[in-house]
């Protein structure tokens, strides 16, 4: 079973539908203990990321996250979900994030791309571009994906950079180390290719040891 965390920042909904659609079961709760019975997590989010940070915190939810790391169960983080992952963000300010995989969450540039000006936020569907092999992209073809973002991870190690897409920079769109993933895109949005990552992620977390 996975555990959707609800930490009043997550499209539930839509999260929660796409799990049906591939038949994996689960739970949404914001209480560390119902979650802890859970083969694998995902974090959802939409919004600031302070404010998610903030929401995590008082949860005590970023604690339990990294006691569930720890045990070696896999979790895969949705566009701020994704984000919060990461070691910092400088968005409307400077905010430290989980800081489970390394990286700093910054403003996608609204420069001139082929005489255009890149629009922020970044919305609409872009193609994946694979880098290494994973679980999570086993099998796979590298379709498009719907993102909905003003921010995306820079200064990531490349040995977490799954796959990336191009929106006037190269964006880190899956990522992963060990049993920590995360999809800057939204894959309960993104049609097929979104529902086998999703369907990818639920078989390799019922043989985590296929990912850590």
């Amino acid at each position: 079973m996975i555990g959707i965390i609800d930490y009043g920042m997550g499209n539930l909904f839509s999260v929660s539908k796409a799990l049906e659609r591939i038949g994996m079961p689960y739970i949404i709760s914001e209480s560390p203990e119902e979650l802890n019975n859970t083969k694998g997590l995902l974090l959802p989010g939409v919004g600031a990321f302070k404010d998610a940070m903030t929401s995590l915190q008082e949860k005590k939810l970023d604690q339990f996250i990294h006691r569930y790391v720890d045990s070696g169960r896999p979790l895969l983080g949705i566009c701020l979900g994704m984000q919060l992952l990461f070691e910092e963000s400088e968005e409307n300010g400077h905010f430290q994030g989980l800081g489970l995989l390394k990286g700093r969450i910054v403003r996608i540039p609204d420069r001139d791309v082929d005489g255009e000006r890149l629009k922020v936020p970044h919305m609409g569907w872009n193609k994946l571009h694979f880098h290494q092999e994973a679980p999570v992209l086993h099998d796979m073809e590298e379709g498009f994906v719907y993102f909905v973002h003003s921010y995306y991870v820079d200064s990531i190690d490349e040995a977490s950079l799954l796959a990336s897409a191009t929106y006037g920079v190269q964006v880190p769109a899956v990522v992963g180390h060990d049993n920590v993933f995360g999809m800057q895109f939204h894959p309960e949005k993104s049609s097929e290719t979104g529902m086998q990552l999703l369907a990818n992620f639920a078989k390799a977390m019922e043989r985590s040891e296929e990912i850590i």
